[in-house]
């Protein structure tokens, strides 16, 4: 079964369940749990971490016998907490698994130019910033890290995980005093996009250059010249996936260890 899933990931300890914390996974797989009266265990597209909500989440369970999905939906608005909705539930086939599966991710993250801050209505989800950011420095900016590259100094260490990564969309839209960016990749490593985030509008504020940017592809391990944008800006938006004949096949290349390609090859 396939899950499409948002959240306000305000008071949430991030998606993965840990004991004693509140987290989004946690209160979906009791819910779940409850409802089919049997332990139910969710694989998620992407795990998101505290603060940072949804509106296009993927997860899938398995389960033996085919459930109504219409009146799950409506039973699963009843049981959980208006802060995280089930917005579709949809029977997949065996292949489908919502990590391995997925082609591209897709995030936003929102900041406001206003002098007077984020709108009551939004401070959950937009991050007040300076009113006479550069957005064609950053653009530019944004534009040096696409490709296939190693994202080594935008993501927090974990032993055993590769920080390359194939950034396929980095660009930002301005809408009054709402600034939008959108970063989409085949994967994340953990704190990439806050901080791709956070050293492009460094160059907007004046403080660095797009070159700098650039030359953090360079590094070999996280940089502590990148500031970290604040999670509560952040939305997962969604999660693209291959056609279901496509599913295995996909899933077999995501377990490949990823590998930064040979000069003028893929990415540049």
């Amino acid at each position: 079964m396939r899950l499409d899933i948002s959240y306000d990931g305000t008071d949430f300890i991030g998606w993965a369940r840990q004991p004693g914390l509140r987290t989004v996974q946690g209160v979906l797989e009791e819910s779940l749990s409850k409802v089919f009266r049997e332990p139910i265990q969710l694989t998620v597209a992407g795990r998101t971490d505290a603060g940072v909500h949804a509106e296009g989440q993927v997860a899938h369970f398995d389960i033996g016998t085919e459930p109504d999905a219409a009146k799950l939906i409506h039973r699963m608005a009843r049981f959980l907490p208006k802060d995280v909705r089930i917005k579709d539930i949809r029977v997949v086939p065996a292949e489908f698994d919502a990590r391995f599966s997925a082609i591209r991710r897709h995030y936003a993250y929102r900041l406001t130019t206003a002098p007077y801050g984020a709108e009551p209505l939004q401070a959950r989800s937009v991050v007040a910033c300076r009113h006479d950011v550069d957005l064609e420095a950053m653009r530019e900016a944004s534009r040096k890290l696409l490709g296939l590259k190693n994202f080594a100094a935008f993501c927090r260490r974990r032993d055993g995980a590769t920080t390359v990564r194939e950034l396929q969309r980095f660009d930002w839209e301005r809408d009054g005093d709402l600034l939008i960016a959108y970063v989409s990749a085949d994967a994340f490593c953990w704190s990439m996009v806050r901080s791709l985030v956070g050293a492009v509008l460094a160059v907007g504020e004046g403080r660095r250059t797009p070159d700098w940017v650039a030359a953090l592809l360079n590094e070999t391990e996280r940089s502590s010249s990148v500031t970290v944008a604040p999670a509560h800006g952040l939305s997962l938006i969604a999660v693209d996936y291959p056609d279901d004949a496509d599913l295995a096949a996909r899933n077999a290349e995501t377990r490949e260890m990823r590998t930064v390609p040979t000069e003028g090859c893929c990415g540049d």
